[in-house]
C-alpha cells in the first residue's frame, strides 16, 4: 500500500554482484569516500560489495571546514557512553541478507522543497543515497503533521520494508517513541530529542553557533538598531537561536534589540507575510526567522529592501540584494555516518550534538552588501566558535527581566543549552512560556 499521495519512493538499480569464489565467503570491501568539496548535494560514491563492512570517511571540505577527526569523535563518544547494546544485537537493519538493500524512511513535516528545514533534511538524504547507492533505498513522506498521523506513516513505511526511519521534525518525538516500543527491531532516529531508547536515537546540530555569527553581521548592518526574529513555536531550539542571534548582535552593537514575533506555525505564508509587515512598520531593518519554510520572508525582504539573514538553507539566490548571511545545516555526512554504522552493526543509540568543529552546521554565503571587513569578522567568528575560543553563552547572562540566568564564569554544555526556556536581555516580545 503506498504511503500517501505526497510520498515519493525512489527505486534504484540492482546491486553489483561479487565475482569472488563462494568458498571465500563474504567479501569485506571498504567504501572510501573521496574528497569532493562542501556541496551537500554532491555526495561522493564509490563501488562496493553488496555485503560486507562499510567504511565511511569524509574530508574537511565535505564538513564545511570542520575536522574529520572531530566528526568521527562525536559518534565514537556517543557509542562509548551509550547504555544500550550495539545494533548488531537487535536491529533488523544490521542483519540484512547478502545483496539486500537497507530500506530507509524519511518523514518531513513540510515540503521537501521548502527552501528551509525540510529541504535541508531532504538534500541530506540525497547525499546519503548517492554515497551508499548500492546499499540503501529511501522512502520519503512529506507534509506529515506532528500528530498521530506520523505513526500511521511510519507504520506504512515499515510494512514497505523500512528498517530505519528518520523522524526529522521536533514534534514527532512522542509518537515516534510509541512506534519504537511497538517495533523493537526497527531503528528510529529523531532530529532534536534529548532522550534515547534502545532503538530510538537522537541527534541535532549546534546551529545556534551560526545564529550568533549572523547576529554579529546583523548588529553591524542595522541602521535603526531594530532587528526582528519571526519564530514558529517557543521550543528550546527556537529560544536558543533567538538568544544566540541577539548576543551576537549586541556584542558589536550594544544598542541593538531583537523583536520576537511568534506565529505558532512552522510554515504559514500568510502569517509570515503579516509578521514581516508588522516588523517593517515598526522600523525593523534586519529580519531573520526560525520557520521551516523560509521562502516567504526572504523574498519579502528582497521586495521591501529590508536586510535578511537566513535559516536552515542557503536562500541567497532568492534575495541577492538583501541577503546578509545565514545558518545552514550539513546533514548529508551525518546521515551517512549513522547509516554506515547501522549497517556495520556498531551503532548504539544515544543523544548526539555537534557543531562547527565537526562540520554538522555551516555559515551560508555572505551577501554582496556585506563589506569586506565585516565578512572577515564573520569568518573569524566562525573559526573562533569552531575552535572553542569564542563561547557566547559564558556567564553572566541575563534574561529579559534582568535576572542572571547563567552565572559568571559558567559555560553551559550542549544539553543545558538545548533546555533553555527564557529569552536574553535585549529581546522584546513574549514567548508565552
Amino acid at each position: 500500500m503506498p504511503i500517501a499521495p505526497m510520498t515519493h519512493t525512489f527505486a534504484r538499480t540492482g546491486l553489483r554482484r561479487a565475482s569472488l569464489p563462494a568458498l571465500l565467503g563474504a567479501v569485506l570491501l571498504a567504501l572510501v569516500v573521496a574528497a569532493c568539496g562542501g556541496d551537500e548535494q554532491k555526495g561522493p560514491a564509490a563501488p562496493q560489495a553488496p555485503s560486507g563492512a562499510v567504511t565511511y570517511t569524509v574530508s574537511q571540505a565535505d564538513l564545511g571546514g570542520g575536522s574529520p577527526t572531530e566528526f568521527a569523535k562525536v559518534f565514537q563518544t556517543a557509542y562509548d557512553t551509550s547504555k544500550f547494546p550495539a545494533a548488531s544485537v537487535y536491529a533488523a537493519a544490521a542483519k540484512l541478507k547478502p545483496g539486500e538493500k537497507l530500506k530507509i524512511g524519511f518523514v518531513y513535516v513540510g515540503s521537501r522543497l521548502d527552501l528551509g528545514y525540510n529541504q535541508a533534511a531532504y538534500e541530506g538524504s540525497q547525499w546519503l543515497e548517492k554515497t551508499l547507492k548500492d546499499r540503501v533505498e529511501i522512502i520519503h513522506a512529506e507534509n506529515i503533521p506532528e500528530t498521530a498521523q506520523v505513526e500511521a506513516i511510519e507504520e506504512q513505511m515499515i510494512q514497505q520494508g523500512a528498517k530505519v526511519i528518520f523522524a526529522t521534525s521536533f514534534g514527532y518525538s512522542a509518537n515516534t517513541k510509541n512506534m519504537a516500543k511497538k517495533h523493537p527491531d526497527i531503528i528510529f532516529l529523531h532530529q532534536g530529542d534529548l532522550e534515547s531508547l534502545q532503538n530510538y536515537g537522537a541527534y541535532f546540530g549546534n546551529i545556534w553557533q551560526l545564529e550568533y555569527a549572523s547576529g554579529i553581521v546583523a548588529g553591524k548592518m542595522t541602521n535603526t538598531n531594530k532587528l526582528g526574529f519571526i519564530v514558529a513555536f517557543p521550543i528550546p531550539q527556537t529560544l536558543l537561536n533567538v538568544n544566540a542571534f541577539t548576543l551576537g548582535a549586541r556584542s558589536v552593537n550594544p544598542n541593538a534589540t531583537t523583536t520576537y514575533v511568534q506565529l505558532n506555525d512552522w510554515c504559514d505564508p500568510s502569517k509570515q507575510a503579516a509578521a514581516f509587515k508588522t516588523l517593517q512598520d515598526a522600523g525593523v531593518d534586519v529580519i531573520t526567522q526560525h520557520q521551516d519554510c523560509t521562502k516567504t520572508i526572504v523574498e519579502a525582504s528582497e521586495r521591501a529592501g529590508t536586510l535578511v539573514t537566513g535559516y536552515h538553507f542557503d536562500g541567497s539566490a532568492s534575495a541577492p540584494n538583501s541577503w546578509l548571511t545565514g545558518a545552514s545545516w550539513n546533514w548529508g555526512p551525518v546521515y551517512t555516518k549513522l547509516v554506515a554504522d547501522i549497517l556495520n552493526g556498531t551503532y548504539k543509540t544515544n543523544v548526539m550534538f555537534a557543531g562547527l568543529e565537526a562540520g554538522w552546521v555551516k555559515l551560508a554565503p555572505l551577501g554582496q552588501k556585506v563589506p569586506d571587513d565585516l565578512k572577515k569578522v564573520a569568518q573569524d567568528t566562525v573559526e573562533g566558535l569552531r575552535s572553542g575560543k569564542i563561547k557566547p553563552f559564558t556567564g553572566p547572562i541575563k534574561d529579559q527581566s534582568g535576572a542572571v540566568r547563567i552565572a559568571a564564569g559558567v559555560q553551559p554544555g550542549d544539553t543545558d543549552l538545548q533546555k533553555i526556556d527564557w529569552l536574553v536581555e535585549g529581546v522584546t516580545g513574549n514567548s508565552g512560556r
